[in-house]
């Protein structure tokens, strides 16, 4: 066979079973785009801002756990992606970003568009490579994909200059498409410790991380819970591993999770981590987190183990592999004071969702959609207090339904997310909560959502304000409010018309449940204009470098209420 290395570029996404890309063209990537245009076979959407490609290719990722694609050309737009590699790092989602670049004899001359994409990307990266001939392609495109899969997933980017697009070479036979190395072997010996500490617990707890999800381990985790006679919580990122509603579900812990999930972690004396990696954002401050509990932690990334917190015991394995062999180790029906005990912490210190009945009140509007979407929905936030109202109660059911920036906190994720989300299981309704200072960050996807006609609906909670940057200076600046109001109020209906969506405003809706419920029975992708107070509040939090026990909600100190 005789192909150029564009052909062979998209000859090898598609044995690769990729079946949408996105991205846009330039003039550095126009070879690949027109060997994908030859195709037939792989679905381009056309983005129009180069972070959204990246994020489109996450929201694949996150719901269907398989490597996306996203595409852009050299300079601005290989910049431009950046954003979307580096939140796919820290959220562990597995993306191959391949940009165009220069004819290699340019490289180093500060060619026009021309920038050093890998040396940029290595913090951001699991790898790159910049590829030096068409046949490196060969070798290449399946270890990006390989890399990308394997252990703790990750974005790989693949620099193609242009004139290895066009180069033409000779190959006998394609290569084998890429699947993900096995994970770490553990030794039995672990597996004996690890149940020691659970065994010899009076109180542990289970921190289900997102790790959880990556390795397909809800079921089993929630078995290991009920066989020990453990309470879990559940951080940002492992939303839905385990149901919400499900008894020993404690909620989610940390800077704005439920005053149960932090007091139990308070009163633990196991503090069992699963996929989890002690974000700062869940420990608080770390000299006082979980003070009397030893840790035993299971990850895939043996670097996470005794990174942040000393684990006395720690095992690099898969979460699910690991769990099933441990399920056998553990004594069965202990602790019942415990499990008493927590019970009681449920009923008195869940979540209180203020206005719950209301559709124009943001836990209101959250269940309001929430019973409308139905189960199989996807959710997909920005970030903001719109994202903590939805984390703090939206009735996750399922992994894989939730999508939300958590480790780079990215605003302007949301939209694309969903729209990646909806490309990539397009048989379920998908819901994008966002802000309007967080829409504002990739409103032009809203094009995008239309020409693809998608089932996507954005629920816009607009306080016209940074609203989450808004609460802090209230809280913690003296009440001195700076830059996080606008002045200026968009209106985003309007906006909305002139890309072509369908909208509607609540505030001026007569009915605003039954208005949902029409938006929800329509295919099409709509945006919901939700007016919230820059007053309201997302509450408990706990202050910024401060310990958990220091969490606080609308009427004080809770700790001290308590």
């Amino acid at each position: 066979m005789r192909m150029s290395g564009a052909e062979i570029l998209i000859g090898l996404l598609e044995r690769q079973d990729v079946r949408m890309v996105a991205g846009i063209p330039g003039g550095a990537n126009l070879p690949i785009y027109d060997a994908l245009g030859s195709n037939g076979r792989i679905r381009h959407v056309l983005v129009r801002h180069e972070q959204a490609a990246g994020f489109i290719a996450q929201g694949a990722a996150r719901v269907t756990g398989k490597p996306a694609v996203a595409l852009a050309t050299s300079g601005p737009a290989a910049t431009n992606l950046l954003t979307a590699v580096a939140d796919a790092m820290l959220d562990s989602v597995p993306i191959v970003c391949i940009t165009g670049q220069v004819p290699r004899a340019l490289i180093g001359t500060d060619a026009f568009q021309e920038i050093d994409i890998c040396g940029m990307s290595i913090p951001a990266t699991k790898h790159n490579f910049l590829v030096r001939s068409a046949g490196e392609l060969l070798e290449v495109l399946p270890r990006a994909f390989h890399i990308a899969a394997s252990g703790r997933p990750g974005p790989v980017l693949v620099d193609v200059p242009r004139d290895v697009q066009t180069e033409e070479v000779s190959f006998d036979s394609w290569p084998e498409p890429a699947w993900p190395a096995q994970p770490p072997a553990f030794d039995v010996t672990d597996v004996e410790r690890a149940a020691e500490l659970v065994n010899a617990a009076k109180r542990p707890l289970l921190c289900v991380g997102g790790g959880v999800i990556q390795s397909g381990a809800s079921r089993v985790v929630v078995e290991l819970a009920q066989k020990a006679g453990a309470p879990l919580v559940t951080t940002l990122m492992a939303l839905g591993a385990v149901d919400r509603d499900h008894p020993l579900n404690l909620g989610m812990p940390g800077m704005h999770g439920w005053s149960s999930a932090n007091i139990a972690i308070e009163e633990c004396d196991l503090f069992v981590a699963i996929g989890a990696r002690f974000d700062d954002r869940v420990t608080g401050k770390l000299d006082e987190f979980c003070p009397s509990a030893k840790v035993l932690h299971v990850d895939i990334d043996a670097s996470e183990i005794n990174k942040v917190r000393c684990a006395h015991a720690g095992v690099a394995a898969d979460a699910a592999a690991f769990v099933k062999a441990l399920l056998a180790h553990i004594e069965a029906g202990r602790r019942p004071g415990w499990l008493r005990h927590v019970a009681l912490l449920k009923a008195r210190h869940g979540l209180a969702t203020p206005g719950i009945e209301d559709p124009r009140k943001p836990y209101g509007l959250i269940a309001h959609v929430a019973s409308v979407a139905g189960v199989d929905a996807i959710i997909t936030t920005d970030v903001g207090r719109h994202q903590m109202w939805v984390a703090q109660s939206y009735p996750f059911k399922k992994p894989r339904a939730w999508l939300t920036s958590g480790g780079l906190g990215t605003m302007g994720f949301g939209l694309p997310a969903a729209i990646g989300a909806a490309l990539a299981q397009p048989g379920r309704p998908v819901v994008c909560f966002s802000g309007d200072g967080s829409l504002l960050m990739n409103i032009q996807e809203l094009a995008t959502a239309v020409e693809e006609d998608l089932n996507v609906k954005i629920i816009l909670m607009n306080n016209n304000s940074l609203g989450l940057v808004r609460q802090q200076q209230s809280l913690f600046y003296g009440g001195r409010i700076f830059q996080s109001d606008f002045r200026h109020k968009v209106d985003f209906c309007l906006v909305a018309e002139g890309f072509g969506m369908r909208r509607i405003d609540l505030e001026t809706a007569g009915d605003p449940a039954s208005a949902l419920k029409e938006v929800f029975a329509d295919e099409h992708p709509w945006l919901v204009h939700a007016p919230i107070s820059a007053e309201e509040m997302v509450y408990p939090m706990v202050p910024p470098g401060a310990a958990n026990s220091s969490m606080i909600g609308g009427e004080g100190d809770v700790w001290a209420n308590l």
